[in-house]
């Protein structure tokens, strides 16, 4: 008998939206999770192709002290330089793609697979990524709450992105995140038990 493989769900949304506190809460409701952020992490640590690419575009001003990229330097490199950033992207999304797929294909393959998997995806409709999913869960809030819960600075990302009613409408799942976490993880709790239900 093939195994289940889990339903594979990103989640997709502005920035200080709620993302990550969204994914935490799938994780709490059981589903095995996976950041994009965490993919980056690890390949700038692992990833000796990236770690030359970077120095060759961007210099050696970008490695931290241990000899990896650091991302605060690139960041600082890049965000105010949109050619610099689309080649990031360019750089890395095909990788962080590959290196989710097969994390899928290792839960797929364990001898009780979770339900659910779940991964935080900012770019999903911008990278064309959300093909990749079976479902696609939107986290919005209003601009006041997003802006106050954001860790960095306004830098022209937000001008980058597909509008928030476009995503909705590719979505398969939306949430307004303006009340407290205890909300957002009963809402998440309501669409686990439909997942699972429906897996």
């Amino acid at each position: 008998m093939t195994a289940r493989r889990p339903v594979a769900v990103a989640i997709t949304g502005s920035i200080g939206a709620g993302k990550s506190t969204a994914l935490a809460a799938f994780r709490a409701h059981g589903a095995a999770t996976v950041s994009s952020d965490e993919i980056v992490h690890h390949l700038l640590a692992n990833d000796l192709d990236v770690r030359r690419a970077l120095v060759e575009r961007l210099g050696e001003e970008i490695l931290g002290e241990d000899g990896a990229p650091d991302r605060r330097r690139i960041g600082n490199r890049v965000f105010g330089d949109r050619e610099a950033l689309e080649w990031l992207e360019e750089l890395l999304h095909p990788r962080v793609s590959a290196e989710y797929l097969q994390w899928r294909e290792q839960l797929a393959s364990l001898p009780k697979p979770p339900r659910v998997c779940v991964t935080e995806v900012p770019l999903l409709f911008e990278a064309k990524s959300e093909r990749l999913f079976g479902k696609v869960v939107v986290i919005t809030a209003p601009a006041s709450i997003r802006e106050q819960r954001r860790r960095v600075p306004l830098d022209g990302r937000d001008a980058r992105l597909l509008p928030d009613r476009e995503k909705i409408a590719k979505a398969d799942y939306h949430y307004v995140n303006r009340g407290t976490e205890e909300d957002l993880d009963e809402w998440v709790a309501g669409v686990m038990a439909e997942l699972v239900r429906d897996a």
